[in-house]
């Protein structure tokens, strides 16, 4: 497959060229609507605002709000002026966003008011005191040195910052021309976007993407999906994590596809939204879907336009799978497999996949990927069937880690080969299975387990609603296995029923020694759960 070489702006045009009047942007909630041709519109005038108040090629602009329209125009805006889009997870508290400001050096923070409750302006008062006295445009910060400018998404008036409109009224102070001469200047091999990694182990690290990166991925992705400009595509997944913004938003607009925008996720207005706007893909992590099947309005709604999306996040149960695919009508659905640091995606199931082969594998590599199984630890490749490291070598491989070499070295090697972490395994067609996360795998009494082994065991369950394994400190076998479970509404059971139902039909090392039944798990912003955090409750609990 021929790659793209075009700037994120460039695709953006591309489509505009081809379809002006193809509805580009819906939000449901908000009565809002633009075509192509609009919201181009609307990309230049934010891009030209933002050189208005003297924002450079190469300068870091961070963005801190959910799904906002505000939002999706940044990404474009700053894809045809050049400044690296810099994405801040909606969850982060005051020393999250104190380390990002300083370590990505970001020079801007676009941010709304608040977020569910939380007010991002106290955060940022936290972070910088100096913000009640600032001038516009002229921030100075004693724990955030580089940040001068303050937008922030609001219709009321703020002495100390651009409001987004104010901003906005700022476009006609540049040429069209002077926009051109920028957008000319920049480079498909240009960064043009930073993710931040969630720093489950150490500080967060800020991934350098550039258009060439997210721009092939995304239109790769849409290849998989067989996306055209006549799919509708409902999206309730984070802009700031790469399934918004690429596995969303520059997968659709890759193809000319119109994409349905929520704000927040919410399981009933994705249901309403995906039936009203005749939506044919819609995204999510598992736990989404699994909140959309088991609500109580399910029934209400229209899913008959329902064909394609992308499951991705964490691994799928075959019922939930099933449910998706045939409840839902999303025969076509598919899986993807990743990291931010490939831009995201390596892997990805077909639309025409078996069933069987989407619940069991993410599929196999993209074109232009190259993907081999490592003996962990080692420059070994590892024989056929054995799981080991997933490393990955192409256009998709991010050009580092920002400002942190030492890192960027430890994760890709001097034959250019990205080690994702992941254990995995490929089977004799070519189909790609992650058996889970090099720290994640439990080591009890010198033999391998491997948690989704385990989860996927007990999700065939009728009363299981969803599952996670992790390994606990063992004295005697190193670690011991422990299961995280929810049940369905209106179901009961005991830890001896559980360990009743694995008897005889898992081997007795792999059946859970400990077992807890929680409501919920802690989860990222992003909608992944963090089995680091249910390893920390249970060692506190069982005192391990």
């Amino acid at each position: 497959m021929v790659l793209i070489n075009a700037t994120v702006g460039e695709l953006l045009e591309e489509q505009v060229n081809l379809y002006p009047d193809q509805e580009a942007v819906i939000y449901p909630e908000l009565n809002l609507r633009k075509t192509y041709k609009e919201f181009d519109q609307m990309a230049n005038q934010a891009a030209k605002s933002l050189m208005s108040i003297g924002i450079e090629k190469g300068e870091h602009v961070a963005i801190w709000s959910d799904n906002k329209p505000e939002w999706l125009t940044t990404q474009f805006a700053t894809g045809k002026m050049g400044a690296v889009l810099v994405t801040v997870n909606t969850s982060y508290q005051a020393n999250e966003l104190e380390y990002l400001l300083k370590q990505s050096e970001a020079t801007t923070l676009i941010l709304a008011e608040s977020y569910k409750g939380t007010s991002y302006i106290d955060i940022l008062k936290q972070v910088c005191p100096e913000f009640d006295q600032a001038e516009k445009g002229n921030l100075h910060s004693d724990k955030v040195p580089f940040l001068k400018n303050i937008i922030v998404i609001s219709d009321d008036d703020y002495s100390n910052a651009y409001t987004w409109n104010e901003l906005i009224d700022k476009r006609n102070t540049i040429s069209d021309q002077e926009l051109i001469v920028r957008q000319n200047s920049l480079h498909y091999d240009d960064v043009i976007n930073m993710q931040y990694t969630s720093g489950t182990t150490g500080f967060p690290k800020g991934v350098m993407l550039t258009h060439h990166n997210i721009v092939n991925n995304g239109n790769q992705i849409a290849d998989c999906m067989k996306l055209t400009n006549n799919d509708r595509l409902c999206i309730p997944v984070p802009f700031f994590h790469c399934f918004g913004c690429v596995l969303g938003v520059l997968a659709a607009v890759s193809k000319g596809a119109t994409m349905v925008i929520l704000e927040q996720f919410d399981p009933d207005q994705v249901m309403k939204a995906v039936s009203e706007e005749k939506c044919t893909g819609l995204h999510g992590v598992p736990t989404m879907f699994i909140a959309e099947l088991n609500h109580p309005n399910f029934s209400k709604y229209d899913f008959s336009y329902l064909r394609t999306g992308i499951m991705a996040g964490s691994t799928c149960p075959i019922e939930v799978m099933n449910d998706v695919m045939t409840k839902m009508g999303a025969s076509e659905i598919t899986i993807a497999y990743g990291q931010t640091e490939s831009s995201p995606v390596i892997t990805q199931t077909k639309t025409d996949d078996p069933i069987e082969v989407k619940a069991s594998t993410v599929g196999k590599p993209h074109p232009n990927v190259e993907v081999k199984i490592m003996v962990p630890g080692t420059n070994e490749e590892q024989i056929q069937g054995v799981p080991g490291e997933l490393c990955t070598r192409g256009y998709h491989v991010m050009k580092g880690y920002y400002n942190n070499p030492d890192a960027t070295n430890a994760a890709i090697d001097t034959a250019g080969w990205l080690h994702t972490g992941d254990l995995a395994q490929i089977d004799e067609n070519g189909y790609m299975e992650i058996t889970g996360r090099m720290k994640d795998m439990i080591i009890r009494g010198g033999e391998n387990i491997y948690p989704r082994e385990i989860e996927e065991f007990l999700y065939q369950h009728p009363a299981i609603m969803d599952v996670q394994v992790i390994g606990l400190p063992d004295a005697k076998y190193g670690e011991e296995v422990m299961a995280w479970i929810i049940l369905k509404e209106g179901n009961l059971l005991t830890e001896n029923d559980v360990k009743s139902y694995c008897e005889g039909r898992i081997s007795h090392h792999k059946i859970p020694k400990y077992i807890e039944f929680v409501d919920a798990y802690p989860m990222t912003a992003s909608g992944k759960i963090q089995k680091f955090k249910l390893k920390e409750i249970a060692v506190q609990q069982f005192n391990k």
